[in-house]
């Protein structure tokens, strides 16, 4: 089923929402986005975070130069409005920023840009039981970008052209999703999700600083662990690091609390979600199913 989607100000029917074929973003991925969640809580539809995921895609404009004409407020009113218009209670909402139709050629400064926002459904997103039984992952070929490449604090259309490298490996080679190193052999991330190592009741994930994208849900990770007084480090961490861990686990607005069972076939503990894991899991559900929300978490409407 389609909805309609909010289009440079207005919703418009979703078959209306089109661009020309020359737009700049299609030919070389000048947009940047957002992917949001909202939940059918006890307190009716709540959006989680939405506030730091618009600030979030305004910063990642300001990176790359583009100038929007909706300031926080009005995308975040705007986000409702769409979600409102669709009826729907529990969805995904992708806010997207592009540059347009105008000059071809790599300089962008004179192409208009164009604001979408649109909601649909999305279930798990790496796979039905994943949430339960944990998938299976490889070592990506494919690296990291290296700092100072591109700018990995922005989440732009452009960055994901690496991610889908990743992804498509892992999932031909049999597996769900790709782990990726940085150009010097740490532990990054997967291809749209954050990383997460326990080993010995304690928590280790990579910095910002090997190019990650700061995720949202990565934050909210970090910050239920510190009130459940799970010890954190934040730092570089060896690939082999993987294969002897206790626990591994993936986060992001998508994938949520995603464990991983296995990497390269290494089988990570007993091959079952482990107990931080299931414990995080639980307090982020809490927040966002049941809507105990502590940290103020969630936009009720």
């Amino acid at each position: 089923m389609t909805y309609d989607i909010w289009f440079n100000g207005k919703l418009v029917p979703h078959a209306e929402a089109s661009v020309h074929v020359l737009s700049h973003a299609i030919h070389y991925g000048s947009s940047v986005f957002e992917g949001i969640r909202s939940y059918n809580t006890k307190n009716g539809t709540a959006v989680f975070r939405l506030s730091e995921h618009i600030r979030r895609l305004l910063d990642s404009a300001k990176i790359h130069r583009m100038q929007i004409p909706y300031d926080q407020e009005t995308l975040e009113n705007a986000s409702i409005e769409t979600l409102i218009n669709s009826q729907l209670k529990a969805s995904y909402i992708r806010p997207v920023m592009f540059r347009g139709y105008g000059p071809m050629g790599v300089n962008p400064l004179d192409n208009p840009v164009e604001t979408a926002i649109a909601v649909f459904e999305w279930g798990p997103y790496l796979g039905e039981d994943s949430f339960e039984h944990g998938i299976d992952v490889q070592v990506s070929s494919w690296n990291r970008f290296a700092p100072n490449t591109v700018p990995t604090l922005a989440k732009a259309g452009g960055n994901y052209l690496n991610a889908s490298l990743v992804k498509m490996d892992a999932v031909l080679n049999g597996y769900v999703e790709g782990i990726m190193l940085t150009t010097s052999g740490y532990l990054a991330e997967g291809s749209g999700e954050n990383l997460f190592i326990v080993r010995d009741g304690e928590i280790y994930t990579a910095p910002t600083s090997l190019s990650i994208l700061p995720g949202i849900t990565r934050s909210s990770i970090l910050t239920l662990a510190e009130h459940a007084q799970i010890p954190i480090h934040v730092g570089t961490i060896p690939r082999e690091a993987l294969y002897i861990a206790d626990e591994l686990f993936f986060t992001g607005t998508a994938a949520e609390i995603t464990p991983i069972r296995t990497v390269d076939k290494y089988v990570i503990g007993d091959g079952k979600p482990g107990p931080i894991t299931k414990q995080l899991q639980h307090d982020f559900l809490d927040i966002v199913k049941h809507g105990n929300d502590p940290f103020g978490w969630l936009t009720h409407f």
